[in-house]
C-alpha cells in the first residue's frame, strides 16, 4: 500500500510539473474534468463491459456446484459478500475479478482453468480474485487511470499547441519553451503509463499475498502460478490491452525490456514471495515457541 501511494503521488507529481510548465491554465482544470467524467463512467460500467467482451456467462451453483462452492467457502473466510460468478469460454487458463466494490463484484475464469487445474489451485486462483475484490483494486486502478488520463490530455492538448506554433518563438526563451513542450508532449505520456503500470504490478502482490492468506495456502497459489505460467503461452488468449491488467496471468506476455511496460509482475519473483509465505508459516507451526 506505501509503494502504490508513492507511485500515485508520482502521477500526481507529473500533473504539477505539467500544471506548472502550463502556467496554471484553465486547461489543466477542463482536462481533468474530462478525465474524470470518462474514468466515472469506466468505474461504474466496466463490469459490465469487460464480462461481455470475454462473452463470460453467469452461472448458479446448480450450473457448476464446485466452482460456486470454493468461491462461496473464501468469501466465508474473508467475511466477504458472495460475488457473482462467471465462466469464459476459452481454452486458455486465466481469471478475472471485477466490479466497483465488494458489494457489487464478479469472478470470472475460462473453461481451460476449471479442466486444468485442481481443486486446491483453482481455491489459489479464486483466492487472489477475491483479493483484488478485498483489497478494492478497481478503484485504486480507476484512481491512477484518471491521473494517467489528466496526462494524456494535457500532452494532447500541448500537441495541438505545438501544431498551431504555440511555444515557438526567436529568442531563447521562446525555443526553451518549445522544446519543454516537446519534452512534456512525448516523456509526460510514457512516465504516466510506465507509473500506471507500476501501480498495477504492486496490486499483484498485493492480491497474491491477500489471497493466500484468505485460502491459507500460498502454495496452492503459488503452485496455480507456475502452471498457468507455462499453459497461457500454449494456448494464447484473445485478450485486449485495455483489459489484461485484469487476469490473474498477463494474456500479452514479453520479458527483458518489456517487463518495465507489463501489467504484471514476474511471474518468478510472484512465484518465489508465495513460497517463501508458505515456508514461513511452516516454521511457525513447527517452532517450539509456537508449540508452547
Amino acid at each position: 500500500m506505501l509503494r502504490t501511494t508513492l507511485l500515485l503521488g508520482a502521477l500526481t507529481g507529473v500533473i504539477m510539473a505539467m500544471g506548472n510548465y502550463m502556467g496554471g491554465s484553465s486547461g489543466m482544470t477542463i482536462a481533468f474534468i474530462i478525465a474524470v467524467v470518462m474514468n466515472f463512467g469506466a468505474y461504474w460500467f466496466s463490469d459490465k463491459m469487460v464480462l461481455r467482451a470475454y462473452s463470460a456467462r453467469e452461472v448458479t451453483e446448480a450450473e457448476a456446484p464446485q466452482l460456486y462452492r470454493i468461491v462461496h467457502n473464501l468469501t466465508l473466510a474473508a467475511k466477504m459478500p458472495m460475488p457473482k460468478v462467471y465462466i469464459i469460454p476459452s481454452e486458455s487458463p486465466n481469471a478475472f475479478a471485477t466490479g466497483r466494490n465488494p458489494s457489487h463484484a464478479a469472478v470470472a475464469v475460462t473453461e481451460g482453468l476449471m479442466r486444468m487445474m485442481d481443486e486446491r489451485e483453482i481455491t489459489g486462483v479464486l483466492a487472489h480474485e477475491l483479493g483484488h475484490v478485498k483489497n478494492r483494486d478497481i478503484l485504486i486502478s480507476t484512481i491512477a487511470a484518471t491521473l494517467a488520463g489528466v496526462i494524456v490530455h494535457v500532452a494532447n492538448m500541448l500537441q495541438w499547441g505545438a501544431m498551431f506554433g504555440l511555444g515557438r518563438s526567436n529568442d531563447d526563451e521562446g525555443g526553451s519553451n518549445f522544446i519543454g513542450m516537446m519534452i512534456m508532449i512525448i516523456l509526460a505520456p510514457m512516465a504516466a503509463m510506465l507509473i500506471q503500470m507500476a501501480i498495477s504490478r504492486t496490486r499483484e502482490f498485493s492480491a497474491d499475498e491477500t489471497g493466500a492468506r484468505i485460502s491459507g495456502d500460498p502454495g496452492g497459489l503459488a503452485s496455480a502460478l507456475r502452471k498457468l505460467g507455462i499453459m497461457s503461452q500454449r494456448i494464447p488468449m484473445d485478450a485486449s490491452p485495455q483489459t489484461s491488467h485484469l487476469f490473474i496471468v498477463n494474456p500479452l506476455l514479453g520479458g527483458g525490456w518489456a517487463k518495465w511496460f507489463s501489467t504484471h509482475p514476474p511471474m518468478e519473483e510472484r512465484i518465489a514471495r508465495l513460497e517463501a509465505m508458505a515456508g514461513g508459516e511452516r516454521n511457525l507451526v513447527t517452532s517450539p515457541s509456537f508449540l508452547q
